[in-house]
């Protein structure tokens, strides 16, 4: 494993002044997802979904006494309404953009991460090889 990962990087970083097909050269422009594919890594955007969904349902597993759940629950009081301007985007409508990539609602993704290596393995893989 750590071999071939070594041989990639040889591989990108071929800094020789003749063409070759082995090599990127240092003249050479190469577009990221190029260098994405050469190196098998995901995208950034899928690294931080996953981040977000494992925090998610860290406090999705918290007791309900807890000050993060409660936060990340309450609702705002009676006649309150939003101040004029931009509408902000919430974590929570964030988290609900990602469970409905996933073909999730939040009662479920909250029932389904109270079996952490199952969350765990839907977090990482769905996000990061969708």
């Amino acid at each position: 494993m750590w071999c071939d990962t070594f041989e990639q990087v040889i591989r990108l970083f071929t800094f020789s002044t003749e063409q070759s097909s082995e090599g990127i050269n240092w003249y050479q422009h190469v577009h990221n997802d190029e260098v994405r594919r050469l190196t098998k890594q995901p995208h950034l955007t899928a690294i931080v979904q996953s981040r977000r969904l494992s925090l998610f349902g860290h406090i999705a597993r918290m007791p309900d006494e807890t000050d993060a759940k409660q936060i990340l629950t309450a609702s705002p009081t009676g006649n309150w309404t939003r101040p004029l301007g931009r509408p902000r985007i919430t974590w929570m409508k964030i988290i609900q953009q990602d469970l409905k990539s996933s073909d999730l609602y939040m009662d479920d993704a909250v029932d389904l991460a109270q079996n952490r290596p199952l969350w765990r393995l839907m977090s990482t893989f769905g996000a990061t090889h969708s």
